[in-house]
Parts: C-alpha cells; structure tokens; sequence
C-alpha cells in the first residue's frame, strides 16, 4: 500500500481474493494509515461475510499495534463481496474458467484456479452488473498462486 501510494497511482478500488483475511486486514489497516481515499473489496473464495467482516476488523486492529498506536476496526468497514464462492472451496466453475482465459489472453497473467480465478471472476461479473461506475478506475490486486494453475486437480479443467 505505501508503494501503491508513493506512486501517486489514482484506483477507485483496490479487488482482491479474500479468504483466511490476512491479506485483507493489513490492506484495511494500510487505507487508514496511509489515506487511500478508494475503497478495498475483498472477494470470497469460501468465507461468509459475517465471518470476514469480523476476523479482518479483527486482525487489522491487532496489525495495528505493530506500528506503536493501535487503531480500532469495525466490521463496518470492512467490504467483502460473498456472491461468488456458493460453489465451494476450489471448485473450478466456467466463470472462472474464463476469467483465466481472459487475463491470460488479453493480459499475459495467469491466474490460479482457487484464489485470483475467482475473484477476477468475480470482479468481471461485476464489472459487467454495473456495479462500478464507468469513471471509476478498478485495479485488480494479483495475490499468486499461479502453481495452482497447473495441479493435476485443474490439468484438464482449464
């Protein structure tokens, strides 16, 4: 994030795959203390929202006392978006599937199967709901796991 910020790089929202909430909570914790004015949306790869909203407000506060003054977190303000894991824990489905075709296609990187395939799936399918507004500028934050990509699990699914 103090890179993000140092580079005076403008994104209305920072999305990405949101699961065991580490990720998430120190994202949460780097808005506020560093001023992010655009919002952070974690997508779900199998939590429920009530579960994110809670551990990440949680563990953000916690990070928080790293830094020598602990700042308080609400579930609140906390923004998790829980539509797209119903499948299950990676459990491959054709969104997806195209999400991995397209950012490998049209972007040159490779997406896994668990993590980034579905909250890039996610964020298309929001993308394409409108949920975002045309002028707002979506950066998609990739957290790894390529390795995924290429499991015996995923061999023949892609």
């Amino acid at each position: 994030m103090k890179e993000f910020m140092k580079q005076n790089i403008h994104a209305d929202w920072i999305v990405f795959a949101t699961s065991s909430a580490g990720t998430h909570a120190g994202l949460v914790l780097g808005h506020r203390v560093f001023g992010y004015k655009g919002k952070v949306l974690g997508i779900s790869v199998d939590e429920s929202e009530e579960w994110l909203k809670n551990h990440v407000s949680e563990l953000a506060s916690s990070a928080s006392e790293k830094l020598g003054q602990r700042f308080e977190f609400t579930p609140a303000e906390v923004l998790a978006n829980v539509d797209y894991c119903a499948a299950g824990y990676a459990v491959l489905t054709e969104q997806e599937r195209e999400a991995i075709h397209l950012f490998a296609n049209y972007e040159g990187l490779l997406l896994d199967p668990v993590y980034t395939g579905r909250a890039a799936a996610g964020m298309i399918d929001l993308i394409r709901k409108g949920f975002f507004k045309k002028d707002e500028t979506v950066l998609f934050l990739h957290t790894g796991g390529q390795p995924a990509l290429f499991a015996n699990e995923y061999a023949n699914k892609i």
